[in-house]
């Protein structure tokens, strides 16, 4: 993975998100899981949290303790969190690589009586000539891809409702925390061309893709997004599922 590229291009959480859960919380000690580059562990820190990253990717962390994180390199279910305890646990775009039991009894165990857990997802929805493009040219040039584009979430439907669903069993297995409530941003954002296609490459389903492969199904979607003028609006939704412990 790139992390300066997924960096640059993956956007930030809506304000309101983020302004809703520092203001749930007890206090401001936060834990960030799969911190990543650190894109919403600077918005928190912005809004006045102190803020401790774990990311198994030794890349991303490097990224984001140049961006100022504190980062420690695990995955949150073998992370020792030397007694420790927070106010606020939050995962964008990560807490799915968890394993929704282990990962909420140590949830459970580092958070403080009445502190927050909240997962949160981008669920990006472009035009339909741009997502067929992409789709049409992934299933051609790449046959054996073990990801379908079909199946990416819709926000008409239920955004990555099976995921949630996961998450909130795994929280009511592990124990320690109240019924998970779910939440829902709807934003949107224009794009270039380039920008949009500076960003594809940072998506699952492109970055184990052959580079050679990948130009070509960039240049299909470059024209796709080219007959629509050059640039486009995309419809976001982000979801959010989160949980007080008790």
């Amino acid at each position: 993975m790139d992390a300066e590229r997924y960096d640059r291009t993956r956007p930030a959480y809506p304000p309101e998100l983020i302004d809703h859960l520092v203001t749930a919380a007890p206090g401001r000690d936060t834990l960030d899981v799969g911190v990543g580059t650190g894109i919403e562990a600077r918005q928190f820190q912005k809004a006045g949290c102190r803020v401790v990253g774990v990311e198994p990717d030794p890349r991303m962390a490097e990224f984001a303790r140049a961006s100022g994180i504190d980062v420690e390199v695990s995955n949150l279910e073998d992370w020792e969190p030397a007694g420790r305890r927070f106010d606020l646990l939050v995962s964008g775009q990560a807490w799915h690589w968890v394993d929704p039991v282990a990962g909420a009894a140590k949830a459970a165990e580092v958070l403080r009586p009445g502190g927050l857990l909240a997962a949160f997802w981008h669920v990006p929805e472009p035009p339909e000539a741009v997502t067929d493009a992409l789709s049409e040219a992934y299933r051609r040039l790449v046959p054996d891809a073990p990801i379908d584009l079909k199946s990416v979430p819709k926000q008409s439907a239920d955004p990555y409702g099976p995921l949630i669903a996961k998450a909130a069993d795994g929280l009511r297995e592990a124990g320690g925390f109240g019924e998970p409530e779910r939440s829902r941003y709807d934003w949107e954002r224009v794009y270039t061309r380039d920008e949009w296609l500076d960003q594809l490459p940072t998506f699952g389903s492109l970055t184990w893709v052959e580079p050679a492969v990948r130009l070509e199904i960039l240049a299909e979607v470059s024209a796709a997004i080219d007959g629509l003028g050059g640039r486009f609006t995309v419809r976001y939704a982000t979801v959010a599922i989160t949980a007080v412990r008790i």
